[in-house]
């Protein structure tokens, strides 16, 4: 039996928690075949029984489809067991080099044990701002549509419960998410723009209703987007977050393991006490998400009557400071021009269009994707912060 067609069949089974195969969730660990024998361990940590007997019939079936003399046992276990018999193996004797060996093909692919809902997603960024109306739903949209141009697989969750724009931005407006039942539970289809899988509570209202929420409700929303939605497999996913300090800030930290935060601002002195607020909030020991950079917006304008003058009509270094204060980098510089706020307002992004504005968020996505492999290389993922008993 060949272990590639073993894998391929698991990848027709699904984890009842997030919707995707077992394979992409990472919750196949270990898996040895003598003769006809497929024998590997299985995550199982908030499973009821009777889903454990559904997910192992499941594995069985699609196994012994491909291999109908398959003898299929799946040891299922917790992350905790798993981890304890990760540390048993690296601990125990004999030659090192023997024992590093082993250890890499222990456990693949390396286990998690913050309680990530999202597994199957590799980056987590939060794009937050202090003030509104400095452009944060902009940058989110065209940074996630650069990162897609530059290759990656990418979500965008619409985080702003208030005011969502992606819909428009997209130009989704009226559309619904499907269903799709993963084991007798209805669960979220994100909609799909552009090459990019979507989510917002604008799917959901009519754009001219009021949407108000209070903070258990939009905790409620938040947790639905997260855990009830049937994410694909994603290099990033971006989260566009409402300004300040708030609920849906609170929510995303306990409920995520946010691999960073981009702090988006106007050059502006009001736009920049509140960005410092909101920077500071990600920096707290408790909840210590690692800082990306700062992108400035409108950052200037320029007219084709005065070419190559820049107006700084907003002031001009707030980014800077904004980035030095919290030890980080200018990722990038966005103008005002109108193409972008009409793309946005058109439902075709920016990015989409092949003219030289294009190259500002290219260039931003580019600076994002080097400063999370360099968060990634030096630091384990973000702890979630724990909600108060």
């Amino acid at each position: 039996m060949n272990k590639e067609k073993i894998i391929d069949a698991l990848k027709n089974v699904e984890d009842p928690l997030t919707g995707v195969d077992i394979i992409s969730a990472k919750k196949v660990f270990n898996i040895i075949i003598e003769g006809n024998h497929v024998i590997f361990d299985l995550i199982v940590n908030d499973l009821e029984p009777r889903m454990k007997g559904e997910v192992n019939l499941r594995i069985i079936d699609e196994i012994q489809k491909v291999y109908p003399e398959a003898d299929v046992n799946v040891n299922m276990i917790t992350k905790e067991v798993l981890a304890s018999q990760k540390n048993q193996a690296q601990a125990g004797g004999g030659n090192g080099e023997e024992k590093k060996e082993e250890y890499k093909t222990f456990v693949q692919p390396l286990l998690d044990l913050s309680g990530n809902p999202l597994p199957q997603v590799k980056n987590i960024i939060a794009i937050a701002s202090g003030k509104g109306g400095v452009g944060k739903s902009t940058v989110s949209v065209n940074l996630a549509l650069a990162l897609k141009e530059l290759g990656y697989k990418v979500g965008l969750l619409d985080g702003d419960m208030y005011g969502p724009s992606i819909p428009t931005m997209l130009k989704l407006q009226g559309k619904r998410p499907g269903l799709k039942k993963v084991y007798g539970v209805d669960k979220l289809l994100p909609i799909e723009a552009y090459g990019i899988h979507t989510m917002s509570i604008g799917f959901f209202v009519n754009p001219e209703q009021a949407i108000v929420l209070r903070g258990p409700k939009l905790d409620g929303v938040m947790k639905q987007f997260v855990k009830d939605v049937v994410w694909p497999d994603l290099d990033y996913m971006i989260i566009d977050l409402p300004p300040g300090t708030g609920d849906v800030q609170l929510s995303l930290v306990q409920l995520l393991s946010v691999t960073g935060a981009i702090m988006v601002t106007t050059p502006q002195q009001v736009a920049l006490d509140d960005a410092v607020k909101a920077m500071h909030m990600f920096m707290l020991n408790n909840v210590e998400v690692p800082i990306l950079g700062v992108v400035e917006n409108m950052s200037w304008f320029s007219c084709d009557e005065v070419p190559g003058k820049k107006f700084y009509i907003f002031g001009h270094g707030g980014g800077k400071v904004l980035a030095q204060k919290g030890s980080t980098d200018l990722l990038g510089q966005i103008p005002i021009i109108d193409s972008i706020r009409k793309a946005g307002d058109n439902g075709l992004p920016e990015v989409l269009n092949k003219g030289a504005v294009r190259d500002y968020y290219l260039d931003l996505a580019a600076a994002v994707d080097k400063q999370t492999q360099i968060r990634n290389e030096i630091s384990g993922p973000t702890n979630i912060v724990q909600r108060d008993s």
